[in-house]
């Protein structure tokens, strides 16, 4: 269950990182009590968004019988994966001028007393944190099939309660706990987690009989890492290791990787925003 704490942990961390910047920003302001109560609207409103994602992946789901669910499953954590990559990506961009972003957003709605822009604001930021969680939740979830919703629930709690703390210590100004070396940390973990929903999904389109194992196993180190255990199911759900893997497994994992290199290396960023300056 460390992928759900993790995935539960890194998003809550970063809805916070919004509200909190809104929160503070507000806080400020002469009209701060008016301002308060739509941006709490708008963090109902997102939760409630994601929620209703939530429960329409479930739905869809329950009524995808055998293979039609296997795909479904399949394609929903390719999704899952794109999505970490998207979102590391954009927070290399924008990263920085995160909280600029969100306060010049505010001034505009407020100078317009837009009580809706600021809640509208607030909804889009978390539904899109908790949009994002629930499709990772939902990626992972195939790994954790034997473990029980109890114990799935409590997990992404635990990462919520987590999220909490971190934000606390991070919000204090410790030196050992600022917010670039946390998302230096978690963008980190957030690309094992990529590759390791990347790996699944491969394992799945193996089994659909979609792609050819090419040589099954390539190796067999379950003597000294076993997957399914405790020490390397956890390895597994947070990096995609395998201890008997096929040989298209292997050459997809290294590709993967290859395409990280290239996407988020150093002169990429620079090369985009080039490019969309030009266009």
């Amino acid at each position: 269950m460390g992928d759900v704490i993790f995935i539960t942990w890194r998003e809550s961390v970063e809805a916070l990182l919004v509200v909190g910047i809104l929160r503070a920003w507000l806080n400020e302001r002469p009209d701060r009590a008016w301002g308060l109560r739509w941006l709490w609207g708008g963090v109902a409103l997102g939760l409630a968004a994601a929620l209703g994602l939530a429960l329409l992946m479930l739905g869809a789901a329950s009524l995808l019988d055998g293979e039609a669910g296997e795909w479904f499953q399949a394609g929903m954590v390719l999704v899952a994966a794109a999505l970490i990559l998207q979102m590391v990506g954009w927070m290399r961009r924008h990263g920085r001028g995160l909280r600029q972003d969100l306060e010049h957003q505010a001034a505009g709605q407020l100078a317009r007393a837009s009580g809706w822009g600021i809640a509208l604001l607030a909804a889009l930021a978390i539904a899109r944190e908790g949009s994002e969680t629930v499709v990772f939740l939902y990626g992972v979830a195939g790994r954790h099939e034997g473990a029980g919703r109890l114990a799935f629930a409590a997990s992404a709690l635990l990462g919520l309660a987590l999220a909490l703390a971190s934000f606390w210590l991070l919000q204090s100004g410790r030196r050992w706990m600022s917010w670039r070396s946390f998302f230096r940390f978690s963008e980190r973990l957030l690309l094992l987690l990529a590759a390791s929903l990347w790996v699944n999904a491969l394992d799945r389109l193996i089994s659909l009989d979609v792609l050819p194992t090419l040589v099954d196993p390539v190796w067999n180190t379950a003597d000294w890492l076993d997957d399914s255990g405790a020490v390397g199911g956890l390895v597994a759900a947070l990096t995609g290791y395998r201890a008997q893997p096929a040989l298209i497994t292997v050459l997809a994992y290294v590709g993967f990787w290859v395409g990280v290199a290239l996407l988020l290396r150093p002169g990429a960023s620079a090369t985009a925003a080039t490019a969309r300056a030009a266009a």
